[in-house]
């Protein structure tokens, strides 16, 4: 069998060799357009590479967001500490009040215990008023007046105990945002940087759009903590201060004990004075 070669026309001989000129001429100019792009890739695309390789206002950001952060747990730590130590306080007091009839028993008992400063105070608050009022006072306004110095105490301690914690709100609502206006700041110099190159690659946008959003991993990780650590303070500053009006419950009502019998009242003047 004789195979017959077609001889191809020198047309077509012609485009082939310019279509082999266009690829050839294709290739050699992509081969140098392509290095400065890989040149540009930062080597290191971790969170500390990408920290180090992003622009100076997502620096700020990061830099912000983390001593945001550090803030919160150190918040934790102080306040937590602060606010374990007066809920022990508080129970230790009510156990004492509780076992006491009167406030000269109750005074007896916690000049004898250690570490019932809360009950002390309570305690030398009502003794300071009684002494101050009129002898011949009314019953009800001796407690009326009792009762308000007892929530004024009250008061300046759920203040104490409460400084600090809005830091953690305020941290909770804004460091998304922070990390928001990284993130646009960031997506933005990447848009920049392609119509400066006049590339679409996806080498040359990836890197800025990743330490963009690495801003918004910081706020979330300064946020979230904050947030579950000022609702845990909320509720347990809220049990604090049913433990103070629980133990202020207890002296007023023994206040009330002391003013059916006046001499309790004397005898309780009495041990105030030699103390």
């Amino acid at each position: 069998m004789i195979i017959k070669r077609t001889p191809v026309p020198a047309s077509h001989k012609s485009i082939a060799c310019i279509a082999a000129l266009l690829l050839s001429h294709t290739a050699m100019a992509a081969t140098p357009a392509s290095a400065p792009l890989t040149a540009l890739l930062p080597a290191d695309m971790s969170p500390l590479g990408m920290f180090y390789a992003a622009d100076h206002v997502v620096k700020s950001v990061l830099i912000g967001l983390i001593l945001a952060s550090l803030a919160t747990w150190v918040v934790l730590l102080v306040k937590g500490s602060a606010l374990f130590y007066a809920r022990k306080e508080a129970d230790r007091a009510i156990a004492l009040l509780r076992q006491s009839v009167s406030l000269a028993d109750a005074i007896a008992r916690t000049a004898a215990a250690p570490k019932q400063a809360l009950a002390q105070l309570l305690l030398n608050d009502v003794q300071e008023e009684l002494a101050l009022s009129h002898q011949g006072a009314a019953t009800q306004t001796l407690k009326e007046r009792a009762g308000f110095r007892q929530e004024q105490i009250m008061a300046q301690k759920a203040r104490q105990m409460t400084q600090g914690i809005g830091l953690l709100a305020t941290i909770g609502s804004v460091a998304p945002f922070v990390g928001l206006f990284g993130t646009v700041w960031g997506i933005m110099n990447s848009f920049i940087g392609i119509a400066a190159s006049k590339s679409t690659n996806l080498a040359t946008v990836a890197p800025g759009i990743a330490e963009a959003l690495l801003a918004t991993a910081a706020g979330l990780v300064a946020a979230i903590p904050a947030v579950i650590i000022y609702n845990l303070f909320s509720r347990g500053i809220n049990h604090y201060k049913a433990l103070l009006k629980d133990a202020s419950a207890q002296i007023l009502l023994m206040l009330s004990r002391d003013l059916d019998v006046p001499q309790r009242l004397e005898i309780g003047s009495s041990s105030k004075a030699k103390d």
